[in-house]
């Protein structure tokens, strides 16, 4: 492990392997650089990768109040490690802040590839609730992780009885440990989850080339999936520079067989 401090003083932990083009990972909603272990290990004979804790989790530190705007600092952070340039990776969530840095830092990113950025762009599934990050903050705030958890579970649509299933198992422990930090995954979502396409076009002056990806399962629900692919055609539909992909028989978790030989051929084939 190694650090790294922010513009803010705020010290991130990150792992470092491989050889060749920078390549940094931008994990989703719970994970932490560690989640990231196996994906980093299959790209690393291509890239050197960087896979780290976004602050808050795992052996990152946290400062508050919590901006987006920090995220992309330390994103920046690591790119200055980098050599100043890098190609980046964003899955969900971590998609959504790929794409804010992108516009912050928009001739640092050499190329951008995102997968399943969770936009809700029309009536394909219901709406996340308005004050969403909100509602997440208050729960955290109370000390109740398990409840930001199951909360954050109930409006991605996992039915009940798998979430009473996940309560009891090993790794309901990992998922608590970084709860404090999903308001902040719901923060980077911002108005993108409403039912509304319009919001996207912020990232229209995104030039950077952009490979937008989705799967072709279900996660959890056939609504899932479809509004998985309904919001990866949009997002390609705004950026200019965009190319869009499918991954056969991948859900949101997609697998490293898939998921690297897309990488590779976007980035430096």
């Amino acid at each position: 492990m190694k650090t790294v401090v922010s513009k803010d003083d705020t010290r991130i932990a990150f792992d470092q392997s491989g050889q060749g083009s920078a390549l940094i990972l931008v994990a989703p909603a719970f994970a932490t650089r560690s989640d990231q272990a196996s994906l980093a290990a299959a790209l690393a004979p291509y890239f050197t990768v960087f896979a780290y804790d976004r602050r808050g989790r795992g052996a990152s530190g946290d400062t508050a109040p919590y901006a987006v705007e920090r995220e992309i600092e330390d994103l920046g952070a690591f790119i200055d490690v980098a050599g100043g340039s890098a190609f980046v990776f964003g899955h969900s969530s971590g998609a959504v802040l790929a794409l804010d840095a992108a516009l912050a830092l928009p001739t640092r990113i050499r190329k951008l590839a995102l997968y399943e950025p969770p936009f809700i762009v029309d009536a394909s599934r219901s709406p996340m609730p308005e004050d969403f990050a909100l509602r997440l903050s208050e729960l955290v705030a109370a000390g109740r992780r398990g409840d930001a958890v199951e909360f954050w579970q109930t409006q991605l649509g996992v039915p009940a009885e798998a979430i009473a299933h996940m309560r009891q198992s090993p790794m309901w422990a990992g998922l608590e440990a970084v709860a404090p930090t999903l308001p902040y995954d719901a923060t980077i979502m911002g108005d993108t989850q409403r039912g509304d396409p319009a919001p996207l076009r912020k990232w229209a002056s995104v030039v950077v080339p952009t490979l937008v990806m989705d799967g072709t399962e279900m996660m959890g629900s056939e609504e899932a999936h479809t509004f998985m692919r309904h919001a990866a055609d949009a997002l390609a539909s705004v950026l200019p520079n965009a190319q869009r992909r499918t991954l056969e028989g991948q859900d949101h978790g997609p697998s490293n067989e898939e998921l690297v030989p897309a990488l590779r051929e976007f980035f430096i084939d």
